[in-house]
Parts: C-alpha cells; structure tokens; sequence
C-alpha cells in the first residue's frame, strides 16, 4: 500500500530514477554512430557483457513470472533460468565465435548471409513481433503489476504509458552503451532486493530447509517431475527446454546484441560464461521464495501477486523502496533492450541503412523515430496480456509455438552446408503454419474449459522441431543451393579453440563453459 513507504523508500526510487537519467544523458553526449547507437561502439568488456545479459533477461516478467508459478506450482520453473548454463556454455563454441568473425550487426542479418533476404527478413519480422509483443510489453504489464500494489489507485494504462515512455527516452538517447551501463546498475539493485526478499521469506521457517519442505505439497521443492507433471513433466526439461534455451541465448536479437558488442570473441565467450554462472541466481532468490509463498499466502487469486504481495507484507520499513528500485531496474532492462534492438532490426534489416549508405546522423535520427514508435506498442499492448491466466506462461507458450522452424534451419545452417534457402524458408512458413493452429487450437480448448488431448507445450516445441529438422533436410536435398556463399558462414575448427594466445588457464572459455555447465547440472542433482 501507499502507506508502506517511508521517506526513505521514496528517496530510494527518486535516486535511481536520477542515476538513470544522468547515464543517458552523459552517454547520448558521446554518441557519434549508428554502430555507437546500435552496439555501443563494438567495445563491452567481460563483466559489463555478463551483468547485461543477466539483467536484460532477469526482468519484471521473471520477478512475477518465477515467483508466481513457482507458488503455484513449486521451483521446477527455475529449470527455464538454469538451462542459461547449458545454452550459453553451448553458444561459447557455435554462434558467438560465428557471428563476431562474420561482423554482423542482427542476427538476421546471417540468415540473409547465408540463405538470401527472404529468410533474412522473415526472420525479422518474427523477432520483431515476440521483441515487442512479448518480451517487451509483458515487461510492462507485470512492472504494472507490482506498483498497482503499492499504489492501488494508480491507472493501469497511464502507467504502463509512464513506464514505456521513461525506458524509451533514456534509450533513445544513450543508444545500447546507455542500456548496458544501466543494466549493470540494474543488476545488483535487483540482487540485492530479492536477496533482502528471499532471506526474510526464510525467516518465517526459521531457517529451517526441512521445515519448509514440510510445510508445502509434495514435490514442491524438486526441479525434476513426474512425466505427467502439468507445470513442467521431466520429458519437457529434457527436450523442450533446451531448445527454447538456445533461442533465446543464440537467436534472439535483444540479447544476442549485447554478445555482438563485445570488443572480441574471448570477451564475448568470457561473459556469456559469467551470465550463466549468475543465472544460478534466480532459483535461490526468486522460485525457491515463490515455492515457500504456498505456505505464507494461501489462497492468493491471481499468482503474478505474490512479489508484491511478499514485498509489502514482510520487508522491513526501509527496504521497500530498495526492492521496488529492483523491480523497477528489472523492468527498464528488458524494456530499453527490448527497444533498441527492435529498432535495430527495422534499420539494418528492412530500411537496410549499409545498402543504402544512410550517413551517421540519418541512422541516428530515423533510429531515435523508430524507437519512439515502438514505444506505443510497448504501452498499450499490456492491456491484451492481462487477460491472459499468468504473465510467464504467457511468454513461455508464445516461444514455445515459435521457436522451432527458426532452431532448425539455424542448426542445419550452421553445421551443414548443404542446406538450401529455398528449404529454409519453406520450413519457416510450414512450421509455422503447423504451430500457429495447434497454438489456436489449444487457445481455444483452454477458453472453453476443455482438454486438447495434446502433450505439455515443451514436449510439442520438441517434437516440432525435430519435424522442421527432418523437413528441412529433405527439402535441402531435393531443392539445391539458390547461391554461392562463403565457407566462413559454416562453422569450423577454428570456433572451438580460443583466438588468442593469452586465452588460457582460468581465461581459456573452454574450462569456462566447463565450470558452468559441471554447476548447473549439479544444483539440479541436488534439488532433483
């Protein structure tokens, strides 16, 4: 409630609000170039690289999301945040070295390279639609969400526009360089707020594991299921999670943008491997919290309340504002991100500002315009998202149906040089036709309180993409290569091994990805 702020949590929120000012003004001064703009100047260090990613990904959306279905359902929900481990470890050796030897500005951009412009911006157009429609509006509408508890006579629409219009300002300004030195604010504030939160929730068991796992149903506090398991069934995990993993690690423009900026493949390696070591993080801080909730909050109606309902029942005076600076730092993450890679996708993949030799400052101006633009989606779209049972299932589904025909030709593409533009683009638009019905279907069983008969969502992202697999390798047989291309848009030797010689010990990205992928499968040993 409103009266659960202090001075001090107000002075809190009015100070970070200030900082984020203050970084997108005193980047913009310094912006010269769309490259500056787009991908801050290709120099991002290591640590800037992996609080980035981890905050960009660690949104309002996972802050309701996690803590939500993990209430409902318990922590196996932290099993989408612990494949970061295993995904980024595997992009370590396939697309990171592959996009920054190739130089490329979107992710789209080694479609167009390596199966023709159709496929370049289809693909775009698709990014373009989950950047916006979902990562970025339910970014929004969960922020919403949580201040709707604090401030209950708040309008949702006035703030759903005050939240988007504040991310796009500052973005628009500072470009990513503005993103990312805010996204590293944006982390640790975060951090340290669901680390306030999650140590207060164990106080109310006494610090006690066992009696907390006492207290809630059986199963609660295990990451792997049952097969019939309706929140997530172990056959899921196995081979659905892990491909929309990927995606989301390697294909997706708003998060791979960050490993583009990098100043080099090692510093690029080096931080995916520290964002996935931080991606261990959520499971302690936000499902494990969200699970003990069942136990603290029954009966709560609408799951996405219980952040906040833990945020003004059980922080201490002071701490509130701490937390709602998190959250609101989470929000602007994902939103700024979200944004200006949007706006980077309508530049260089449909107005094609290299072909067309746009100067520096046209780049800039059209970029800034364009980003303005989205921000009216980003504002108004939420409204459509909360008639939807649940903000994360929201998103998880919407990947789940999109995610496979683009896994396919990416993995074909990549490893397999007979793959054929033509055979691409055609399982882009069957896959998708395919996936879009059975989306449709299952939307309207679920509205009319009837069962679909299908698998969990995860199972059919497998079993799709394995069709789009075998799809598209027996249309690349039939149809043939419409052009020639370069060897260097395949993956090699040389994507395995570090690039430099002083890449060893502790800095060779190998025993990198090694450490992280040895610690993530071991937490989820320890809470299987």
């Amino acid at each position: 409630m409103l009266t659960t702020l202090t001075f001090i949590d107000i002075a809190i929120l009015v100070a970070y609000f200030g900082i984020v000012t203050f970084i997108g003004w005193f980047v913009s001064r310094n912006l010269k170039s769309g490259d500056d703009l787009f991908l801050a100047g290709r120099s991002l260090g290591v640590a800037t690289i992996g609080f980035s990613l981890f905050a960009s990904n660690i949104s309002s959306t996972t802050l309701i999301g996690v803590t939500g279905q993990a209430y409902s359902s318990g922590i196996s929900v932290a099993n989408y945040e612990l494949m970061a481990g295993f995904v980024l470890s595997f992009a370590a050796f396939t697309t990171i070295p592959l996009f920054l030897r190739l130089q490329i500005t979107t992710v789209p951009e080694y479609l167009g390279r390596r199966f023709g412009p159709a496929c370049r911006k289809y693909f775009s157009a698709l990014t373009i639609f989950l950047t916006v429609f979902v990562d970025m509006a339910a970014s929004v509408y969960a922020g919403v969400v949580v201040l709707q508890t604090f401030f209950p006579s708040a309008p949702f629409i006035p703030l759903c526009i005050g939240l988007a219009v504040f991310a796009g300002l500052y973005t628009a300004a500072g470009g990513l360089r503005a993103v990312v030195y805010t996204d590293v604010l944006q982390a640790i504030i975060l951090l340290i707020g669901a680390g306030v939160i999650s140590y207060m929730v164990f106080s109310q068991f006494g610090f006690s594991w066992a009696e907390a796992t006492k207290a809630l149903p059986d199963g609660h506090m295990s990451l792997v299921r049952s097969a019939d398991d309706p929140a997530l069934p172990w056959t899921g995990l196995l081979i659905g999670v892990p491909i929309l993993g990927w995606f989301y690690w390697s294909n997706n423009q708003y998060v791979v943008q960050r490993v583009l900026a990098a100043r080099g493949i090692e510093t690029a390696r080096q931080g995916a491997a520290f964002a996935g070591m931080l991606k261990i993080l959520p499971l302690f801080v936000m499902a494990i919290p969200g699970a003990m909730a069942a136990e603290l909050l029954p009966n709560l109606e609408n799951s996405d309340l219980v952040f906040p309902t833990l945020v003004a029942d059980y922080l201490p005076i002071g701490f509130t504002g701490l937390v709602l600076a998190g959250l609101i730092a989470a929000i602007m993450s994902t939103v700024d991100s979200t944004l200006n890679s949007a706006s980077t996708l309508v530049l260089h993949d449909f107005a094609e500002v290299k072909e067309r030799g746009w100067s520096e400052k046209k780049i800039m101006q059209v970029g800034r315009l364009t980003t303005g633009g989205l921000i009216i989606i980003a504002a108004l779209w939420p409204i459509v998202i909360r008639e939807f049972p649940g903000v994360f299932g929201y998103i998880q589904q919407v990947f789940g149906y999109s995610v496979p025909p683009v896994v396919a030709i990416f993995l074909l593409g990549m490893f397999w040089k007979r793959t054929s533009g033509k055979a691409a683009l055609a399982t882009l638009i069957i896959g998708h036709l395919i996936s879009g019905t059975t989306f449709a279907y299952r939307a309207s069983m679920a509205a009319a309180g009837q069962a679909d008969g299908l698998p969990h969502f995860t199972v059919m992202t497998g079993i799709m993409t394995a069709f789009c697999l075998v799809l598209c390798a027996i249309l690349s047989m039939i149809l043939k290569p419409e052009h020639e291309f370069s060897n260097e848009l395949i993956l090699g030797k040389q994507d395995i091994r570090p690039t430099t010689a002083s890449a060893v010990g502790w800095k060779d990205f190998r025993l990198q990805a090694a450490i992280v992928v040895f610690s993530t499968a071991l937490i989820i040993f320890l809470f299987r």
